[in-house]
Formats: C-alpha cells, sequence, structure tokens
C-alpha cells in the first residue's frame, strides 16, 4: 500500500515542477493498466510472503490451489464431496492474521449457501468444493480472494487476508 502512495506523490511532485511550464500528464489506457498490473503484483508478492510467514510461525502444513487460496484438513468426514451448485451447511470461525475474531456461525446457528452462486468469497467457493460432509478445513484466503481492496466495511479492512476455519455440515440440492 505505500508503494502506491510513494508513486502517486511522485508522479505528484513531477508534475508540480515550478521551472517550467506544467506540463499536462497524459497516459495511455495501456500504461495505466501497465502500472495497475504493476501495483497489483506488489500487493499480491506482499500477501504471499505475509501468509507464508504466518504458515510457519504457526507450524502449519498447508497446501496453495493454483488461485493462491491455502488449504488444510482438520478433520476427515464421511460424507459426499461438495459440488458447485449444491446447497451447504456450514459453521465457522473468519480470522484476520493478526488473530482478530471477526465472525462465527456455530453448529446451533450455522450458514446455508449456495456453492458457486452466493454472494459469499470466492475463496470460500472454491474450498467449500474441496470439502466432503464431516470434514473440517482451515483455508487461508488472500484479499483478492477475500474482501479485496475495499474489505468488509465492518470487520475486515482493506487488502486482508482472512483465515476461516470451516465444519461441512450438510450438503443438499435444493434449499
Amino acid at each position: 500500500m505505500s508503494r502506491y502512495i510513494v508513486i502517486l506523490i511522485l508522479l505528484f511532485l513531477a508534475s508540480c515542477d515550478n521551472k517550467e511550464k506544467p506540463k499536462k500528464l497524459e497516459y495511455t489506457t495501456q500504461q495505466v493498466k501497465d502500472l495497475s498490473l504493476q501495483m497489483n503484483s506488489w500487493d499480491e508478492k506482499r500477501q504471499h510472503d505475509e501468509i507464508n510467514q504466518y504458515i510457519l510461525q504457526h507450524k502449519w502444513d498447508m497446501k496453495m490451489t493454483t488461485s493462491g487460496l491455502r488449504f488444510m484438513l482438520l478433520k476427515t468426514g464421511n460424507g459426499p464431496l461438495t459440488k458447485n451448485g449444491q446447497y451447504v451447511t456450514v459453521a465457522y470461525k473468519i480470522f484476520l492474521l493478526d488473530g482478530t475474531l471477526c465472525y462465527t456461525a456455530d453448529k446451533k446457528n450455522p450458514k446455508k449457501l449456495l456453492v458457486g452462486k452466493d454472494n459469499v468469497e470466492a475463496g470460500l467457493h472454491e474450498g467449500i468444493q474441496l470439502m466432503h460432509v464431516g470434514d473440517q478445513m482451515r483455508f487461508i484466503l488472500p484479499s483478492h480472494l477475500a474482501h479485496g481492496l475495499t474489505g468488509d466495511q465492518s470487520k475486515i479492512p482493506p487488502l486482508a487476508s482472512v483465515v476461516y476455519e470451516v465444519e461441512l455440515l450438510e450438503l443438499s440440492d435444493n434449499k
């Protein structure tokens, strides 16, 4: 995030040169896209490193998908594997990497959602499809799979990676 600010300050200072008549800065669409991609890759690398440090600190043996979702099985269930388009009932806890508990849904008040369709984090949809009924798993979602640039406007800040502890309680093809 601080790199973004530094780049913006440098662009601003470059446009404030009093020695010459100020020049209008013009960028092509491609230049703006390139700068945006570069800034995004810096942040993805920062998050990747931060998540790896967190995993090492906790001595967890986690795997990673191609999207960047980290996951580990905590308890093996004996039910069927979840598929996209099915309804699931889950109990979960969501933490920030600093340990702050943000949200919970326990077995008494679980959350029901339609996998691949409901308005929840993309990383949660991806992770749940790795689960069988009865499984308990831990996921770490980098911000691009969680709440992204804006956070959730409440407990999860912008560009925050989150840790999910999820138990898949039930699976069905209808509500």
